[in-house]
C-alpha cells in the first residue's frame, strides 16, 4: 500500500465518525459559543469541514504563505451547508491524493506567515498533522460543545454514554 493509499484509507474511515458527528449539529445552536474566546459551534464545525480541503495546498505546492491569503472561509449556516461541505472537501482529499507517489509525499513543504518561515515538514507529516490529527481534535471539542448542549452523541471509536453501543 502507497502512502497515499493508506492516508486516504484513514481519512475516510475518520471521516465516518465527523460526518456522525456533524449530522447531530443543532441548527438553533450554530451561534453557542461556550466562551468568548472561542469559536461558534457553527464556526468550528465549518472548520472542520474546511481542513479537508488543504489537501490541495500540502501535495501540489511546496511553500504556503497563510499571511497573505485574504479573508477566512466563510462560516457555513446550516447543518446541510457545513454537511455538503465536508462532503465536496472529503471527495476531494482522495482526488488529490489518487496516484501521488510516496517519493513526492516524502518531499518538504513550508509554511510561512508573510514571508516568515513557520515551519518545513514532510509532506507526510503534514497530512498527518495538519489534516488528519487536525480534523479529529476539534471533532473533539466539537463534542463537547454538543455535550453541552444536550446533543447526544454517536459512537466514534466505541460505545458512547448516549448510544450504548
Amino acid at each position: 500500500m502507497t502512502l497515499a493509499e493508506a492516508f486516504v484509507a484513514e481519512f475516510h474511515h475518520e471521516s465516518q465518525g465527523t460526518r456522525r458527528i456533524l449530522e447531530r449539529l443543532p441548527e438553533d445552536k450554530l451561534s453557542f459559543k461556550p466562551h468568548p474566546k472561542s469559536m461558534s459551534l457553527g464556526g468550528l464545525a465549518t472548520h472542520i469541514a474546511h481542513i479537508p480541503e488543504w489537501i490541495g495546498t500540502v501535495v501540489n505546492d511546496s511553500i504556503f504563505d497563510m499571511g497573505i491569503v485574504e479573508g477566512r472561509t466563510a462560516e457555513r449556516k446550516s447543518r446541510r451547508e457545513i454537511l455538503d461541505y465536508f462532503e465536496k472537501n472529503a471527495k476531494e482529499f482522495g482526488e488529490i491524493l489518487a496516484g501521488k507517489s510516496d517519493e513526492h509525499l516524502r518531499e518538504t513543504w513550508t509554511l510561512k506567515n508573510k514571508g516568515a518561515h513557520v515551519l518545513t515538514l514532510p509532506r507526510v507529516a503534514c497530512i498527518r498533522s495538519f489534516i488528519l490529527s487536525h480534523v479529529i481534535h476539534h471533532r473533539g471539542q466539537l463534542t463537547v460543545y454538543l455535550r453541552m448542549n444536550d446533543v447526544p452523541l454517536p459512537a466514534i471509536y466505541g460505545p458512547s454514554a448516549d448510544e450504548g453501543m
